[in-house]
């Protein structure tokens, strides 16, 4: 694409057509913009738009693009072809930070995140300018370009935080704290000062203010790792002006806000962070100035307000407290009674309140509710740091700081009793602190799995949380019921089997409960129920227990998705799912019902696919539905085709991405149940499954390979019959995936299905060109994975057609290349096949080439005989090599990056291994005892001269018990 006006101008219509409500003119802008960004200037195009164009919502719109192109395409992935041209790489580079300095901040921030996606990749080898560019700028005296710079650093450099140590990791922190830690020193200091200068500047003070929380971001970044020397020299400069600002009050700068943190409560918090970080990790060095910061934070949470906007400020300093409490070396600190009794009563039972926000976020945000309180992401929320602090102190003070509770809870309880209708919040926090003690240890599969001995978790189950489950009114005191469903959640594994079960009926009728949050938790609860092992890895509860509620249960589970705001709620759609899983048979009588809801739910959620776990779950509650009901009647399958096959053909048609990986896994399962016959419907379908564009995904590989091998599995002599011009079409598959590193096995699955199930004669013609370009690739790139799939290949192929035919083969392409092939790849490499169907075809393969090719006993071959056989020796008796080269790192097919789907495997759609050898050989080491019999009759002495001249010792050993085992001698 040329830089000129008529191509920027074209740029500009598609961008505005993509900002379209209407996805008839949105779509097809997406689909044009998509198809040309493999063009050179692409990108140099979309930045021109973003700098030039008069409109404000065009470079926003451009910027996001951009952004968006970069995350997909930077990243250079082998075999995987590059979309960004190298002169275009190097202009993006050479332009970017400029760009990004003169911007406004919003599209600043696009440009910033582009800007660290670049630097993942190519900092510091191939960007090694980055870094002085970016801390020359910080002579500019302008806090506009300062803070674009360090928003940019910030993201670059916060990936310290979580990689874990490498030769490589150490040598970038290293040299950009040699470049950049003296220049931010100084920043912050004079950053300082100019707060000073323009203390009465309220603009001035939010840009500055700003700066600082940044400043003290990346601190934060930089010191992760490790202790840099730079700032254990520098440490009074740094915690001095920490701990000042810690304390500082600037009336300025305080805000009406009380939702909002402003720019004091972020800069507070931060340091409370970095605070913590040095407690926990550098404490000898930290000990000078612990006690000043112990002091400042402590008053600071006996100061702060209950608003919303200092949560994060409050969490924060709640964790440095909660950081300190459980080091060894601070133990002195908390030991008075009176100092743990002040905690608890002025720290954490006021943060465990449930407050108005809490219960607006319960009402009226419930799915940010629920991620924060059930998944963990509440990290910086009052309660959760609160939580963290009461087990921080159970470290060392377990007796004192539950004793100090117990009164707590007990007259929160009393409080609660007088007048539940006014004091309901008292029971909510009571809990909540029951929990927080009771929690020492927990897991996400089994919930809570070390418990405080101090609490008698199931009588306060009985007295205290029963009777909100039981409640006849499930309406009623919606914040109590979820309480109390959620501690039958996190104590399964301590509460007893009975009381679990008295739960399941209630917790059943509370999927009818109006609260969104209160269904959720009851689909949430039942579902993780349902996962508990007992004795003798079975579930703990079982279909039989489950018996008088099945109806109820699923008739519940399928109305809580029409109940307002739940229409796509994951955690039922899971439940359904684990439903399905844990009844098996007992669903069968319903299914005929819930079929025709999943279909429906399918076809309104392919419209517009937003919750990704909720439809993986959708579609694994199908796969469910179809097993289990053609487990019981293999002949219902034909039904499930009718209900399913106008959806799907919808989906494959309006080419909807995320749900064509799932569509070819279901088809999958419903093909391999038919018996042997293909029907015409998936007749008319397969050439459209041959299509490049369609193999262009990698989500789509695994799939679509799988549903090719049920079609030759179940249709080869139909496909042979009736679509013979189509057999080039699936070689040219077979070509493609073998090219590739990430896919050559997909390649060779493809392959050996086609060797085992296509009629002979109606692919002899290809047979060579198969065998060359095997050979061509592994000439090109041998690697591991490689060769295990073509060894297991070549010996399908003895197996199949023969040990002669593939010796011929071989010869016919090259002459001696049999030997060639028998002497550098299968004798040294055999031992590395893994997996038992995989090493059995080996053995079969090689056993017949040892017994039943002549070239073998009467050509130069013949020195290949013994070597041969060891090695088959080896692949029974030696331990799998499982080494790999060093040079040899594969990708995972999962990591490649971008925008493609990835491959979500169905679990419930899983297929069953496949034995091609089947039956016909159960011992392959008696096999090979009877062959080499039946050899040595045909010709007499010669096979015991070979053994006793060429075989090691403990070889002729191990093949001496096979053939005492066969009852069989070599004669």
């Amino acid at each position: 694409m040329e830089l000129n006006d008529a191509n920027l101008q074209t740029l500009t219509e598609y961008l505005q057509k993509t900002l379209s409500p209407d996805p008839a003119v949105r779509r097809p802008a997406e689909k044009f913009l998509e198809s040309v960004e493999g063009n050179q200037n692409y990108p140099i195009l979309l930045l021109t738009v973003l700098e030039k164009s008069q409109e404000d919502v065009i470079r926003v719109c451009s910027a996001v693009t951009f952004k968006n192109y970069i995350k997909r395409n930077w990243r250079i992935v082998e075999d995987e072809p590059n979309k960004i041209s190298d002169p275009d790489r190097t202009a993006i580079k050479a332009n970017i930070v400029n760009l990004m300095l003169t911007s406004p901040e919003q599209i600043q921030k696009q440009l910033s995140d582009a800007i660290s996606i670049i630097g993942r990749e190519d900092f510091p080898q191939k960007w090694p300018d980055l870094l002085t560019e970016m801390v020359n700028r910080f002579q500019s005296g302008d806090f506009h370009i300062i803070n674009g710079i360090l928003r940019t650093a910030h993201s670059l450099f916060k990936r310290y935080r979580h990689e874990f140590k490498s030769n490589e990791l150490w040598s970038e922190i290293k040299l950009v704290l040699d470049t950049f830690a003296q220049p931010l020193t100084e920043l912050f200091k004079a950053t300082i000062d100019l707060c000073q200068t323009h203390a009465t500047d309220i603009n001035a003070l939010k840009v500055l203010f700003s700066s600082l929380t940044l400043i003290s971001k990346l601190f934060y970044s930089l010191n992760f790792q490790d202790l840099p020397e730079f700032f254990e020299d520098n440490m009074e400069t740094w915690m001095t002006n920490f701990h000042n600002l810690l304390t500082l009050d600037n009336k300025l700068l305080q805000t009406d806000d009380e939702e909002e943190a402003g720019l004091l409560e972020l800069l507070k918090s931060q340091i409370c962070d970095n605070a913590a970080l040095y407690a926990q990790k550098y404490d000898e060095e930290f000990q000078p100035y612990l006690p000043r910061f112990v002091t400042a934070i402590w008053n600071l949470l006996v100061t702060t307000g209950q608003e919303v906007k200092y949560d994060l400020l409050v969490s924060n300093a709640i964790q440095f407290l909660a950081s300190v409490c459980e080091r060894p070396h601070y133990k002195h600190l908390f030991e008075d009674q009176n100092v743990l009794t002040s905690i608890c009563e002025k720290v954490i039972v006021p943060n465990m309140e449930f407050r108005s926000a809490d219960e607006e976020a319960f009402e009226d945000n419930s799915e940010e509710y629920i991620i924060r309180d059930l998944e963990g992401s509440d990290i910086d929320t009052r309660r959760r740091a609160a939580c963290d602090l009461v087990r921080g102190l159970c470290k060392f003070f377990e007796g004192p700081v539950t004793g100090i509770f117990s009164g707590y809870v007990s007259s929160m309880l009393a409080e609660y009793a007088k007048n539940p209708g006014v004091n309901w919040k008292h029971k909510d926090a009571a809990i909540y602190l029951v929990t927080s003690l009771a929690s020492k240890a927990q897991t996400q599969k089994h919930g809570i799995t070390q418990a405080n001995e101090l609490v008698n978790l199931s009588e306060f189950f009985v007295n205290h949380i029963l009777v909100d489950l039981k409640s006849p009114n499930v309406n009623e005191f919606p914040v109590l019921k979820a309480d109390a469903i959620k501690y039958v959640m996190t104590f399964r594994s301590q509460l007893p089997k009975e009381q679990l079960l008295e739960a399941v009926p209630l917790l059943v009728s509370h999927l009818q409960a109006e609260s969104i949050v209160q269904h959720t938790y009851a689909a949430h609860a039942l579902e993780r129920l349902f996962t508990m092992r007992g004795a003798n890895n079975s579930t703990l509860i079982t279909p039989t227990e489950m018996a008088p509620f099945t109806e109820q249960l699923l008739n519940h589970l399928f109305k809580a998705l029409a109940i307002p705001g739940s229409s796509e709620n994951e955690y039922i759609m899971k439940a359904i799912m684990r439903s399905f899983s844990l009844l098996q048979d007992a669903i069968v009588p319903y299914i005929p019902t819930l079929i025709g809801q999943l279909t429906h739910k399918l076809l309104l959620v392919s419209k517009n696919p937003s919750k990704p776990h909720f439809n993986h779950y959708l579609f694994e509650s199908l796969c469910l539905s179809i097993r289990v009901t053609c487990k019981a009647n293999p002949d219902t399958v034909s039904s499930f085709e009718e209900a399913l096959f106008p959806v799907f053909t919808e989906i494959l048609q309006n080419d909807v991405q995320e749900f064509v990986p799932y569509v070819f896994q279901v088809m999958s399962l419903l093909l391999e149940i038919h018996s042997n016959s293909i029907p015409s419907s998936y007749m008319a379908l397969f050439p459209h499954l041959l299509q490049p564009i369609l193999w262009e995904r990698t989500g789509n590989i695994p799939p679509l390979v799988r549903l090719l091998q049920a079609y030759l599995e179940k249709g080869a002599a139909t496909i042979a019959s009736t679509a013979a011009d189509k057999i080039p079409g699936l070689l040219g598959v077979f070509q493609k995936l073998i090219a590739s590193k990430a896919n050559d096995h997909q390649g060779f699955y493809l392959l050996n299905s086609i060797v085992e199930h296509m009629p002979p004669d109606s692919i002899t013609q290809y047979r060579k060109q198969i065998f060359i370009l095997l050979f061509q690739r592994l000439q090109s790139s041998k690697t591991t994975k490689f060769v295990k799939s073509f060894l297991v290949f070549i010996n399908l192929y003895s197996v199949k057609y023969g040990a002669i035919a593939l010796q011929e083969i071989f010869d016919s392409i090259q002459p001696k290349m049999f030997g060639m092939v028998v002497e550098k790849i299968v004798i040294p490499e055999v031992q590395k096949v893994s997996g038992p169907v995989e090493k059995k075809i080996c053995a079969v393969g090689i056993t017949k080439i040892l017994t039943e090719c002549p070239a073998m006993m009467d050509t130069e071959y013949t020195k290949l005989w013994a070597p041969l056989l060891q090695a088959l020796i080896g692949l029974f008796e030696l331990p799998e090599d499982d080494s790999i080269p060093d040079d040899e790192h594969f990708i995972d097919i999962e990591d490649t990056p971008g925008y493609q789907t990835a491959f979500s495997q169905l679990a419930f759609a899983g297929k069953k291994e496949h034995d091609p050898i089947g039956d016909a050989v159960n011992n392959p080491k008696i096999l090979l005892a009877q062959s080499l019999h039946k050899l040595s009759t045909a010709c007499p002495g010669r096979v015991p001269s070979m053994l006793s001249t060429s075989l090691p010792a403990e070889a002729l050993q191990y093949l001496q018990g096979y053939l005492q085992a066969a009852t069989v001698q070599l004669v």
